[in-house]
């Protein structure tokens, strides 16, 4: 008997206490391990998460986190050979077990570098601006998010155990949630050795992450309203989640990313010879046969003008003719085996019921030349291209998970818009038109019905990632029979799992609770300019008041010569009287803000390394010839840098003239020493 996979719970590994099911070699058919749960204490599991997990990954700010991701990023990349080893025996080639292994290593890296450039080095997230909620100023709304005290649970497919363990865990693990990994039993082994590695590692904390290999029975009831549930797979047991208790009477969150019949546009403006035929031809193909169609973002419609229907099957079939199906530890394979015989039964299965609507054009779902391998032991079938009847109903419905796909056709955009939407809602959708007037009528039909949408052409294919990969920048999932859900997003997914709370209080209160200043609150003004003030010293709410500068109508002449900015309202006073917003010669936006910094500005060497930028930029009221301004700057936000030795700081400006109204507000950043 092969080796019974063991889970990780509670802090130790734990083995079940039968045999366990065994799992099968997708290439050989030999037995690669067994897997159960039996015996497993999920409550203990759960606990632990709670009590011990989050409270550890809680207490550190979020560039904290960033940085273990990225220790643990680095770590399974020295570790991944091992995996692509492993990654053979699901019928991976080397090209599809690189989107798995690379592309989940490079989602946390991606995740890691994100959340150092866009979240605070904080535990919370203050989320958009705050909102006046009185005339006076004294009572302040704003929006923040904070850590919840839950776990994250993660019940994945079988066709990414690498990848679609990281994409959710490294967002999770941002947000301060612990998670609990549920892998698909036939491709758990996979799974077990990249966490294995990750808890290897030693940077994760106490209770971050936990594996379980086996059946989940028991789990969901133990969640409530805090813990949330991630499923990725079939639409069926995505069915049997939402009826569950926990979900439908206990308020667990279920996110949902299940199969989808995703399809690829044939623009109408593209002809043979033009570069986006075979730019369309050869993304079919791909997506037919990378990981032999087992994606859920994979091409399963293909929709085409009715006059090049002819020509799009051709094109197809001569480029799956030359793909070679077999051991993918052969280097000549270009297509290895589906995970199991199982699998290969179920895609036979839905083929079996498009044909009910539609012909089959190449391939053969019964059998297959197998190079490297015996046909008989393994899950291998080779590509099969079908082509829809008109009205055809089974293509909308079916989904072979597998390397099928369906050619069907279009008399008109508004029809091939019109047949994308029957699929009911779909992952990812693909369009390749060099006509920008195509492009917009064909994605705003298809934008309510897919999660990510692709337009390919000659200019930008060159860098095009393809029609089914999934970006950790950007929003994975989809509506409808898609499950609904999203998953990835960079911080969107960060935030997903996080509670924002509107918080009512004084600019004062506010201040104390997000550690970050708001305008109405205390400031704090001392003979010492803050500007001397290093990150060790300097606090939130630090303030200085500079003394009035005159702007005279020779300051804006000479901006206005020097710059080449001679806009009428700064230098022609006729013109300048007739605008009903100036009535006269103003100065210069830009001219008011440089004023304003030779007002606030400590010129002399010290902690204050650079000024990168201003945010939020607003002109409110017009500066005159002969109006005095003065400016009040106040520490912000300080935010530290783990991995520097100085921090950044936002400071509040505000620009009045000599009636106290506002001219000019904004935030100055600035890069400062932690130490001076």
């Amino acid at each position: 008997m092969s080796e019974l996979l063991s889970s990780y719970l509670a802090g130790s590994w734990f083995t079940a206490t039968d045999e366990g099911r065994p799992v099968l070699d997708a290439v050989t058919g030999q037995e690669v391990c067994r897997v159960s749960a039996a015996g497993a204490d999920l409550a203990g599991a759960v606990d632990y998460a709670r009590s011990v997990g989050a409270p550890a990954i809680q207490a550190l700010t979020f560039h904290e986190r960033a940085a273990i991701l990225k220790g643990v990023a680095k770590h399974l990349t020295a570790a991944k050979d091992g995996f692509y080893e492993l990654s053979t025996r699901t019928g991976a080639t080397r090209r599809d077990s690189a989107v798995d292994i690379d592309g989940g290593i490079g989602t946390v890296f991606s995740f890691a570098s994100k959340a150092t450039r866009e979240l605070p080095n904080d535990t919370i997230v203050l989320d958009g601006k705050p909102e006046p909620l009185g005339k006076g100023g004294t009572f302040v709304g704003q929006h923040l998010y904070t850590s919840r005290p839950g776990v994250a649970v993660q019940i994945n497919a079988f066709n990414f155990p690498v990848w679609g363990m990281l994409e959710k865990f490294a967002p999770a693990f941002l947000a301060g949630r612990p998670t609990i990994v549920k892998p698909a039993t036939q491709t758990a082994y996979l799974t077990h050795a990249a966490v294995a590695s990750m808890l290897d590692s030693g940077l994760l904390p106490d209770g971050a992450l936990q594996l379980l290999c086996g059946s989940a029975d028991g789990l969901l009831e133990l969640l409530g309203t805090q813990d949330q549930v991630a499923f990725t797979g079939s639409a069926a047991t995505a069915a049997t989640l939402r009826q569950h208790p926990s979900v439908v009477h206990g308020g667990l969150e279920l996110g949902v990313e299940a199969d989808s019949l995703n399809c690829s546009i044939l623009g109408p403006d593209v002809s043979v010879d033009d570069p986006e035929f075979e730019l369309f031809v050869k993304g079919v193909v791909t997506e037919m046969t990378v990981k032999a169609g087992q994606k859920c973002t994979a091409i399963r419609r293909v929709i085409v003008p009715a006059e090049r229907t002819d020509e799009v099957i051709a094109a197809l079939s001569g480029r799956l003719s030359k793909i070679t199906v077999g051991n993918p530890a052969d280097d000549t394979v270009r297509m290895g085996a589906l995970v199991s015989l199982d699998q290969r039964d179920e895609v036979r299965k839905s083929v079996q019921a498009l044909r009910a609507s539609a012909d089959l054009v190449f391939g053969d779902p019964d059998h297959v030349t197998v190079v490297g391998a015996s046909a008989a032991n393994g899950a291998f079938m080779g590509p099969v291209l079908l082509r829809a009847h008109d009205g055809a109903v089974e293509p909308h419905e079916v989904e072979p998970f597998g390397p099928v796909a369906t050619v069907i056709s279009y008399s008109s955009v508004a029809e091939a818009v019109s047949l994308a939407a029957r699929g009911g809602g779909s992952l990812a959708g693909s369009l390749v038109t060099h006509d920008p007037a195509v492009a917009r009528q064909v994605v705003l039909g298809l934008a309510p019905w897919h999660g990510r949408i692709l337009v390919l052409d000659r200019t930008d294919a060159a860098e095009s990632t393809g029609h089914g990969s999934p970006l950790p920048t950007l929003v994975h999932g989809g509506p409808g029979r898609a499950g609904g859900g999203e998953e990835l997003g960079g911080i969107r997914a960060v935030l997903h799992h996080m509670q924002r709370t509107a918080i009512q209080a004084s600019p004062d209160a506010l201040t104390a609770i997000t550690g970050s200043w708001f305008s109405g609150a205390e400031r704090t003004v001392s003979p010492e300019h803050p500007f001397r003030k290093s990150l060790a010293t300097l606090r939130v709410g630090d303030a200085i008041v500079s003394d009035r500068r005159t702007v005279t109508g020779e300051d804006i002449a000479h901006f206005a010569e020097f710059t080449g900015d001679t806009f009428y309202a700064h230098t022609d006073p006729e013109a300048a009287a007739a605008n009903p917003l100036f009535g006269g010669i103003v100065a210069h936006g830009y001219l008011v803000v440089s004023l304003a910094a030779g007002l606030f500005v400590e010129p002399n060497p010290g902690p204050v390394l650079a000024n990168f930028g201003v945010d939020n930029l607003r002109f409110l009221t017009p500066v005159k010839v002969d109006d005095d301004i003065a400016v009040t700057l106040t520490v912000k936000a300080i935010t530290p840098r783990s991995s520097a030795d100085y921090g950044e700081v936002r400071w509040d400006a505000v620009v009045t003239n000599q009636r106290d109204e506002p001219v000019a507000t904004y935030d100055v950043l600035t890069l400062v020493a932690k130490d001076h």
